[in-house]
Formats: structure tokens, C-alpha cells, sequence
């Protein structure tokens, strides 16, 4: 029997300590082995306690969580799942992100303290998740990079690039997007499995650092070179081609039988009813198998797929099930990933 995953609590709330623990110990694969009211607290239990995951609030006294995870990254990266409340952290968890966080939960509001057993199946399933995180490669922060060379637009055999992400996605996406230069020859759509309210954000800090545009999507926006578009979370993004020829985002909650909303099958498949044979799907780190699907439909309609390689992923969740299915074209390394992009458009 394979050992249950070593699980640190830290939260300044008692309350919520002893309620994520009772959520956690419901699984047969976890071990809570202690709980810290700080990221003080946290530095000295993380040392003696050895944990495979922790659960890290973000606002704290005496020391936050971001500066928590800053330390100890310098000392031992250890899988973490930010559990927190959106409107109190959207800055931090931001920042938590770049400091090498692997997954969020959001916390329901101090005033509904009883709303936190919500939460529980999707805290254990994220805890489950990082504890087979790779953080021999935590990726730090990352500067606006020297772009890849990318052939003249006329050049391009795809017509978008798509792209789906989910555990380790905020880091690999800061790597990823700023090496693609202004010139890029096609629009890039991204589904990136994150909480409500924090994509606009994301998007953001993003295009602060890239040669591309990034935003997140609104409804209606026309598709255009030079801009990278973000599904919102909450909210499926699909294509819709208008009257003259433009080709328009189109947001919903149907389908509503996915497990994510947005869902990146629901994106690739989209793409690939409007645009055939000229998409570029591109699965990296994440858990479970959304993008499966999705590329499967796009390889069935003559477009290609590449993903990321197990070795430079958090979580090879997500592109092993498109490995396995046979239906990828390249796979690359992070580092690789805009070179093989450009190839491949």
C-alpha cells in the first residue's frame, strides 16, 4: 500500500485549520501531520514535519503567505495548493502563482464559515493532484523574454492556435507567451483551469511581460493576429463565424455537463468546427484529461496537436491522455514549446 500523502494546514483561522483537516483526513490518501497559524509558523513546521503538500492561506499576520512560499522555495519547493479568499487575495494570489503555487481553492467568505465543507471534494482532488507535482523544476519568475523566430504571416498552414492548461498553468504560461514574438502570425485562445475572478488578472500580469497581446476574452471580441485571448473563468469560450467572414468569441455556460467550465475539449472542438484542418492544439501540465476530446476532434478534422513532455510538466496529466490516445503530433519540453509552435504553424 503506498503511503498516504503528508499534508501541512496553514491558515491564521482555528477554525478553518481544524475544518481543512477534517476535509483532507477524509480521504484514505492523506495524512494531515499539522496545521500552522502562519507562514512563520509554516517555515519551522515545513522543516520538521517534511510534508509532501501544503495548504496555504494567504492573508496572514506576522508573515503572508506569498512571503511564505518565497522562503521556502529557497530552501525546498513543496507542492502547494493555495486555499484562500478571492476578493481578499486577488494581488497575492497572483504573486503566490510566480512564487511556484501549484493549484488554488477558493475559499468561501469569513461570514460563511459553514460554507467551507463545500469545497471538500475539489480541495482533496487538487491536494491529491499536486502531491504528484514535479517541483525538481519550480519555475520562478519570469522577465519579458528574447521572442523566437517565427516565419512571415504569409507563411502560417494554421489559421489559430488553441491552447489548454490547467495544474502548473499560471508558471508555464509566463515562460511560454512572452518568447512568442509581436509578429506571430496567428491568433493563440487559451483555456487555463483557475478560479472565478482571478483571470482578468492573469491576463493582465501576462501581457505585461509579452511581445503579444493578452487579454481576457469578452463576448463578441473578432479574432485577430497579434492577440492572445484567455477564456474567463465561469465561462466556455467557443467561435462563431459573422456574416463577413470575421471570426467572433462567443461565452457560455452550456455545455454544462463538463467537469471544468471553461473546458479546453469545448474549445479545441469549437475550433476545429471553424476552422478545420488549420488549428493548432497545444495540451501542457495539468491533471486529469480535458483536451482529450477536444483533440481528438481537431486530429479527426486534419489539424495537428502538440504537447507538452513529461519532463518539464507539474502535472503530466493532460497531455499523457492525449499521448496515449496517438493523437500528438510533437511533443517538446517548456523550453521548446515556442520553437515548435513555430514550426509547426
Amino acid at each position: 500500500m503506498a503511503s498516504p500523502i503528508r499534508v501541512l494546514v496553514v491558515d491564521d483561522s482555528a477554525f478553518v485549520r481544524k475544518v481543512v483537516a477534517q476535509m483532507l483526513s477524509r480521504s484514505p490518501n492523506i495524512q494531515v501531520v499539522g496545521a500552522a497559524r502562519d507562514g512563520e509558523d509554516a517555515l519551522d513546521l515545513t522543516e520538521r514535519l517534511n510534508p509532501d503538500v501544503i495548504t496555504l492561506d494567504l492573508v496572514m499576520p506576522r508573515m503572508n503567505g506569498v512571503e511564505f512560499l518565497r522562503r521556502q522555495s529557497e530552501r525546498r519547493p513543496v507542492a502547494t495548493v493555495i486555499c484562500s479568499i478571492a476578493h481578499e487575495s486577488g494581488e497575492m494570489a497572483m504573486e503566490a502563482f510566480e512564487a511556484g503555487a501549484v493549484d488554488f481553492v477558493q475559499k468561501p467568505t469569513a461570514l460563511a464559515t459553514d460554507r467551507v465543507y463545500e469545497i471538500a471534494d475539489e480541495l482533496v482532488a487538487k491536494v491529491e493532484a499536486a502531491a504528484q507535482a514535479d517541483m525538481s523544476h519550480a519555475r520562478g519568475r519570469a522577465g519579458r523574454a528574447a521572442p523566437v523566430a517565427v516565419a512571415a504571416p504569409a507563411a502560417a498552414h494554421a489559421e489559430i492556435v488553441v491552447i489548454g492548461i490547467s495544474t502548473g498553468g499560471p508558471q508555464a504560461l509566463r515562460q511560454l507567451i512572452p518568447r512568442l514574438p509581436a509578429n506571430f502570425p496567428v491568433p493563440i485562445a487559451m483555456v487555463l483551469h483557475m478560479p472565478v475572478g482571478y483571470t482578468e488578472m492573469y491576463a493582465q500580469r501576462l501581457d505585461e511581460i509579452s511581445h503579444l497581446q493578452v487579454v481576457e476574452v469578452k463576448e463578441g471580441a473578432v479574432l485577430q493576429r497579434g492577440v492572445v485571448w484567455l477564456a474567463p473563468a465561469g465561462r466556455h469560450l467557443t467561435f462563431v463565424r459573422g456574416p463577413e467572414g470575421e471570426v467572433r468569441a462567443h461565452l457560455d455556460l452550456r455545455p454544462l455537463d463538463t467537469q471544468h467550465r471553461p473546458a479546453v475539449d469545448v474549445l479545441f472542438r469549437s475550433a476545429a468546427d471553424v476552422f478545420g484542418s488549420r488549428v493548432l492544439g497545444i495540451v501542457m501540465t495539468g491533471m486529469g484529461n480535458d483536451g482529450l476530446l477536444g483533440a481528438a476532434h481537431i486530429k479527426a478534422n486534419g489539424g495537428r496537436i502538440a504537447t507538452e513532455a513529461e519532463s518539464s510538466c507539474v502535472v503530466y496529466g493532460m497531455p499523457r491522455a492525449v499521448d496515449e490516445a496517438s493523437l500528438s503530433d510533437r511533443t517538446a519540453t517548456l523550453d521548446e514549446l515556442p520553437g515548435v509552435i513555430a514550426e509547426m504553424i
